[in-house]
């Protein structure tokens, strides 16, 4: 079985679980377009299904077309064709867009173990306070 994500203009409007042959008798009568989208791929890293780890081989990415955009398709998420990757709408105006076609805050997610937020007022109010931590207040 594989995934497909229905394309229309740009953004995922669908996403199946399908025999490839399927596509072979398949009529659909509707506009877009049906591309091969992989479960297993994020950021542009292959991971091993049984382990939830990136494969040790990374070339098997090139052995699959679903495998060669970036990520797995969801419903909403954009398909960029130069790219040929899909990922999310951009959640922050600051935030870019990675090689693996991950959105990155301008500032780096705190690894002092608390829970935080992204706080795009804050940010652009000094570039330097976007992640405010998360109180059960």
């Amino acid at each position: 079985m594989a995934h497909y994500a229905k394309v229309l203009n740009g953004k995922v409007v669908n996403v199946i679980v399908a025999e490839p042959d399927f596509f072979n008798t398949f009529v659909d009568t509707s506009t877009g377009e049906w591309l091969k989208t992989s479960f297993n791929i994020k950021g542009g890293v292959y991971y091993d299904a049984a382990t939830n780890q990136p494969a040790a081989d990374q070339s098997i990415i090139n052995d699959d077309e679903g495998r060669q955009r970036k990520n797995f398709a969801g419903i909403d998420y954009i398909y960029d064709a130069t790219r040929n990757a899909f990922y999310e709408k951009q959640p922050f105006a600051s935030w870019t867009l990675s090689d693996g076609c991950i959105w990155e805050s301008p500032i780096a997610y705190p690894t002092d173990g608390k829970s935080y937020i992204w706080n795009e007022d804050a940010y652009q109010a000094d570039n330097t306070t976007g992640w405010v931590e998360v109180t059960n207040d």
